[in-house]
């Protein structure tokens, strides 16, 4: 049905992009830490205005929710979702959009995301005589962060009042090269929780271990034991993934301390396994410790889970990309073990998270997601709004019963 607007959806996308770049600069320059984007939700909330699209601010905070309804609103709704917060990492990059806000930068992209979901809202705020049904634009805060701002805005009833029966997200990928955009149904990313263990043991002089317990030695076994967890009592066709990625205790070469922290991160795709491994680290750690004349305590912050992409829907995105790219600018993902919020919203109804290109070797754009020196290339800022809007509609034809 909604076949004819497809290059009207080009045409749009193009035009704006010079407005689109000039957006996401701005909220580039101005990042915000998770839970902490009053500002960036002021510019997003004034933006929204002069659109004239009506939204709702300070949802669980600092999140808001944009509906954009056509003619028969009721008939059904499709969701659309950015995520708005930055991370606390030092800018590196020497460029006029720099960040000014010290130590925090938007080093994930969240500044593109939510530049292309304005880009998204203005295409589809044109069109709204043309389609059925409503669109809701979710503009989420604290993804970088447990519990994760997903959960506390669907708690706060984001998925409400209209309730869409689907969901899609976007994601920029430095490994994709621009142009071209990657799909994975079924599972696509894992859970990830937090572990912080604290050893103790009994401190003394290092030149008389036989009068200390040494708690860096527990550690040490500790640390060796517990990757035995995926080597040895996870299935291997499972993925997973444990590694303990800080360690700190002791303030001098002779002096034995009576504690040592460390944390780290473990993940998975598989929720049963998830609950086992965890009482399996933990009766591991304070066995071992206890075994050693020390003691442990190792807690798991729970984090996000694994994110599930339903497969119808994500294969009608496919299709959808496909008619409006072409078949070689979609490419299939493999299983990534990051982890990422919209698994939430995907938990609730059908979601369909990919991953839009954003690399370029020749123009020296490929540092990674979460580095001092992460950029986009900006011609994505065209794909983007473009393909997330198709989508959008594609889908929306789906719900109200249309033929695509």
């Amino acid at each position: 049905m909604y076949e004819h607007l497809k290059e009207a959806i080009r045409e749009q996308a193009q035009a704006q992009r010079a407005d689109i770049v000039h957006i996401r600069r701005h909220l580039h320059a101005h990042p915000e830490l998770s839970f902490q984007e009053h500002r960036t939700a002021q510019f997003i909330a004034h933006t929204l205005t002069e659109l004239g699209i009506t939204f709702q601010a300070e949802i669980a905070g600092t999140g808001l929710a944009a509906l954009i309804p056509g003619t028969n609103p009721d008939k059904g709704t499709v969701a659309l979702r950015a995520d708005i917060d930055a991370l606390p990492i030092l800018e590196a990059n020497d460029v006029p959009y720099k960040s000014q806000n010290q130590g925090v930068m938007h080093a994930c992209g969240h500044d593109a995301h939510t530049a292309s979901l304005i880009g998204v809202a203005r295409i589809l705020h044109s069109l709204r005589d043309e389609f059925e049904g409503t669109f809701k634009l979710i503009f989420q805060l604290g993804e970088e962060k447990n519990p994760g701002g997903a959960s506390l805005m669907i708690q706060a009833g984001v998925l409400q009042d209209p309730s869409p029966t689907a969901i899609i997200g976007q994601h920029v990928d430095p490994t994709l090269p621009v142009g071209k955009v990657g799909f994975r149904p079924h599972t696509m990313m894992a859970s990830a929780d937090e572990l912080y263990l604290t050893v103790r043991g009994q401190g003394g002089h290092a030149a008389a271990p036989h009068r200390v317990v040494d708690p860096i030695l527990i550690a040490s076994h500790i640390v060796v034991a517990v990757q035995q967890l995926v080597s040895r009592a996870c299935n291997p066709t499972t993925p997973s993934v444990l590694s303990l990625c800080h360690i700190a205790g002791g303030t001098a070469t002779n002096v034995v301390p009576d504690e040592v922290q460390l944390m780290g991160t473990f993940r998975t795709i598989d929720e049963t396994w998830r609950a086992e491994a965890h009482h399996k680290m933990i009766h591991l750690a304070q066995g071992l410790a206890q075994a050693m004349g020390g003691s442990c305590t190792l807690e798991i912050n729970k984090g996000y889970p694994s994110l599930y992409n339903n497969p119808e829907l994500t294969q009608r995105s496919i299709t959808a990309a496909k008619t409006f790219l072409t078949p070689d600018q979609v490419v299939d993902l493999p299983l990534n073990m990051g982890a990422e919020d919209f698994a939430y919203y995907a938990q609730q109804i059908p979601g369909c998270f990919y991953y839009l290109g954003v690399r370029n070797e020749a123009q020296n754009i490929q540092s990674a997601l979460h580095t001092p020196t992460f950029d986009i290339d900006e011609h994505a800022l065209t794909l983007g709004p473009g393909l997330m809007a198709w989508l959008a509609l594609h889908e929306l034809a789906v719900q109200t019963g249309h033929q695509v």
